[in-house]
């Protein structure tokens, strides 16, 4: 739990949480962590009100890995190549979306759970019960990028394509000129109000792919 094997470590994997601390993760635009974030029985848990956090080191290409235990009705995100050059985290980068399908608010299918939110669904629901550990993979490299939700491979895109600009000119993105243009940026937890718990939290760089102005 919260460990590498010898394995991952040759293949260059590192972990983003140590299961005990904080270190390592900071406010979005603060430079200390909220109170709200813990350290909570082995997994990086949101118990009150705070923030969005984000890594304090920033990734290009890479390979994520991490497992999430949400609440019932629940709602957060993990979002990639994040900036801070805007008021919000979700203004500036993409977003792997979790969520309790079973939302209060009837969901549109880029809102499901491993949806890149707002712009490409999910391919089919391959959630696990709500309140039980779901694991999430992404892979960024280059333009291309990847979601997996439980061994799914549920999204697939290319960054910065026309396929991409056309779903970005029809998403609340639209008036965000620099939204997701970055090749390097920090991870990012979001802070939607209610309780998530995240652990085994893993990533690992890779080679660069083709990068795209």
């Amino acid at each position: 739990m919260n460990a590498l094997t010898p394995a991952e470590q040759a293949a260059g994997w590192r972990l983003l949480f140590d299961g005990r601390t904080t270190n390592g993760w900071r406010g979005y635009r603060q430079t200390s962590m909220p109170a709200g974030w813990k350290a909570v029985d082995g997994a990086l848990t949101r118990v009150s009100t705070a923030t969005d956090i984000v890594t304090v080191d920033e990734f290009g290409d890479f390979e994520l890995t991490v497992e999430w235990n949400l609440s019932p009705g629940g709602n957060s995100g993990i979002l990639y190549r994040v900036t801070e050059d805007q008021e919000l985290s979700w203004q500036t980068a993409p977003e792997f979306q979790i969520i309790d399908n079973a939302y209060k608010e009837p969901l549109k299918p880029g809102q499901l759970a491993g949806a890149n939110y707002d712009l490409h669904p999910p391919s089919r629901d391959a959630t696990k019960p709500i309140g039980t550990w779901n694991a999430t993979r992404i892979v960024a490299r280059g333009s291309h990028v990847e979601h997996w939700l439980n061994g799914v491979k549920v999204v697939e895109y290319e960054l910065w394509s026309d396929d991409w600009l056309k779903r970005v000119q029809a998403s609340k993105f639209k008036d965000l000129p620099n939204y997701a243009r970055a090749k390097r940026g920090r991870i990012a937890l979001q802070d939607h109000g209610d309780r998530v718990a995240y652990r085994n939290f893993k990533i690992r760089e890779i080679k660069s792919g083709t990068q795209k102005p």
